[in-house]
Order: C-alpha cells, then sequence, then structure tokens
C-alpha cells in the first residue's frame, strides 16, 4: 500500500509540497446524483419550485464551490480554476437528477477534489431548494469518473 502523501514523518496532517512538480493541464471530471419523487422533479422542470429555478441556482452554487475548495477543505491547494462546468441529466426513470461536473486548471496538482466539490454542492443545493416539497430526497454515488493531465511547457 502506498503511504498517505497528506501526513507528515511524525504522522500529522500537512498541506503536499508540489513545488517541484512540473505545471500540468489538468482535468477532472464527478458525478453524484439525487434521488427523488417524480412529483418534484416535475416541479424543478415546470420552474414551480417557490425557491427560483433549481437547476440555474444548483450549477451556480457547484461552479461557484469549485473555485472555493481549497477554502473548503483544510489540505486542498488553492487552484486558479481556468473552467468549470456543472451538467444536468434526467434519466428515463424521472426518480433522479445526474449531476456532472467538469473542471480544469493548469497547475502542479490536480483538480479532482474541485470537480467532486462542485457535484456535491449542486446536489445541496438542489435538496435545499425542494427540501420544503420532498422530505425523502438522498444525494448518492458521488464519484470521480475520470482526470488526466498533460505536462505544459510552463
Amino acid at each position: 500500500m502506498s503511504r498517505l502523501t497528506h501526513l507528515n514523518a511524525r504522522g500529522e496532517a500537512a498541506m503536499v509540497d508540489v513545488s517541484a512538480k512540473p505545471v500540468s493541464l489538468r482535468h477532472a471530471i464527478a458525478r453524484g446524483e439525487i434521488r427523488l419523487r417524480p412529483a418534484t422533479l416535475k416541479l424543478i422542470r415546470a420552474n414551480r419550485v417557490a425557491k427560483g429555478n433549481v437547476l440555474a441556482a444548483a450549477r451556480l452554487a457547484g461552479i461557484l464551490a469549485a473555485k472555493k475548495t481549497g477554502e473548503l477543505i483544510p489540505l486542498c491547494h488553492p487552484l486558479p480554476l481556468t473552467h468549470c462546468e456543472v451538467e444536468f441529466e434526467i434519466p428515463k426513470s424521472r426518480d433522479r437528477i445526474l449531476i456532472t461536473a467538469s473542471a480544469k486548471v493548469s497547475a502542479q496538482t490536480g483538480v479532482e477534489m474541485e470537480a467532486l466539490t462542485a457535484v456535491s454542492v449542486a446536489a445541496l443545493t438542489i435538496y435545499d431548494m425542494c427540501k420544503a416539497v420532498d422530505k425523502k430526497m438522498r444525494i448518492t454515488s458521488v464519484r470521480l469518473l475520470a482526470k488526466s493531465k498533460t505536462l505544459t511547457n510552463a
């Protein structure tokens, strides 16, 4: 098993020093879902939720959260994102919303946490906006789908 990179020689939590790593173009994609009642989904699609346009608010919340990931997660490096996107898909089962987030950066460390944070906060925003009409919503399956890095000439 490989050693945990966020622990120092004394076993204490520590931010990883990425100073010597080369700058790379990094990209990550994460996905999660929020399960809800079909009636709730119908309200969302018709833009009839009292708090406003649920998916527009969730998209913006996810993007903002990705930009603030370094402030939310103690050992995460603050990253200057070059792109973040949050998309929603409603499957034919009409019992959930699939949330996919993509994040990009040119940096010395990866952007997985930003994509995962975007998905999580988008799901939490949907939950918050719909909790008055659906007490049984569940946020599930938040996971990293892909990550990549390409060395740059920076």
